[in-house]
């Protein structure tokens, strides 16, 4: 993520976004492959499936722009709105990070981070609409969500298990920046806490660990665990999360797991993988690969990986991140299985369905 503590990598970029009617049909692509990235830049990408259409984001930096389609491989001729913009001044009026859409209980809601102005102030924060399209209708801001002890907070995300609405994000322990950690906690509504936070991941192996910085104004390393998302598969929830600063090649996906019938606030309930399952790859090109999301295809049958990743080694945490999806399988274990990162360019075999 376009971290605001990285003085030389706070560049705000532009993917073209003209506003466009949100159920306009996309030009017809009869083609059985595609090839990423399935834009020109964007980071944090995310998705959500409903009602025969997938709603996609990703980091603006200034805004948080929506696009719609039935085929997440042609996403590049989708229409797309910028449906928020933060206001002038404010707790939540710069850096707007890593937006979510879901639909909750019959409305939509946007999770997203912001600042007001400087790193130290980043904070959680949820918009709800109840239009049927998200890209139509009202955006109301239901204010922050947080939790009792208020600190650093990035990346939210929100899952459902056994009835139970949970929120999952990247924090600051304390009041210092140097490490971030996973923290979860219980929504009492989509938009409120409720109770305390369990920091259910640290930074302790190497791989997690690579985060040495070269700025004055910034601490001299960071460790960072970040980008937490969370999928059911048979018997287990798999968290996967992004390890390492973003700003380092060595940016990579982790995972824990919990039984899903587990009390997932109970810090045993969750098992670390002791190395990371996705990576960077130099043989195809790809560098950095994290923050990623998970969408099924649109038949149903297949799961599939979106994250970003840039093209060339040291090109950080900025512009050049794109984003890219990849089929996976899954193991015996019901975990996931992401193979190794498919090179730019290479021909995919669309989405079942597409």
């Amino acid at each position: 993520m376009l971290r605001g503590r990285l003085g030389l990598l706070q560049v705000l970029w532009s993917v073209g976004l003209l506003l466009a009617i949100p159920g306009q049909a996309q030009p017809s692509n009869s083609a059985a492959t595609f090839t990423n990235p399935l834009l020109p830049a964007g980071a944090d990408p995310w998705s959500i499936y409903h009602e025969g259409f997938y709603y996609y984001t990703h980091t603006t930096g200034r805004n948080i722009t929506l696009w719609k389609t039935t085929s997440l491989s042609q996403l590049g001729s989708a229409p797309h709105r910028v449906v928020w913009s933060p206001p002038a001044t404010g707790p939540n009026s710069h850096d707007i990070w890593a937006p979510e859409l879901h639909r909750i209980r019959g409305k939509w809601y946007l999770y997203y981070a912001a600042d007001a102005g400087s790193n130290h102030s980043h904070r959680l924060w949820v918009l709800e609409n109840s239009s049927s399209d998200p890209l139509l209708g009202q955006w109301t801001d239901k204010g922050q969500l947080t939790d009792a002890t208020n600190k650093w907070a990035i990346d939210g995300s929100v899952f459902e298990n056994q009835g139970q609405l949970y929120v999952v994000w990247s924090g600051w322990e304390d009041d210092v920046n140097g490490r971030q950690d996973i923290f979860l906690a219980r929504l009492k509504n989509p938009w409120t806490i409720d109770g305390p936070r369990l920091k259910v991941s640290t930074p302790v192996y190497g791989w997690e660990r690579n985060g040495d910085l070269h700025d004055a104004q910034n601490p001299p390393h960071v460790d960072v665990n970040e980008g937490p998302q969370v999928i059911q598969h048979g018997s287990k929830l798999i968290l996967l999360y992004s390890a390492s600063g973003c700003w380092t090649d060595f940016y990579a996906l982790g995972m824990l797991t919990a039984p899903w019938t587990s009390n997932l606030l109970e810090p045993g309930s969750w098992t670390k993988s002791p190395t990371p399952v996705f990576q960077q790859d130099k043989a195809a090109g790809v560098y950095a690969p994290g923050h990623n999301s998970f969408f099924k295809s649109p038949d149903g049958t297949q799961d599939w990986l979106l994250y970003h990743a840039n093209d060339q080694p040291d090109q950080g945490c900025g512009r050049f991140r794109s984003p890219r999806a990849q089929p996976l399988t899954w193991n015996p274990d019901d975990t996931p299985h992401f193979g190794r990162p498919i090179a730019p360019g290479q021909p995919l075999a669309r989405p079942s369905g597409e």
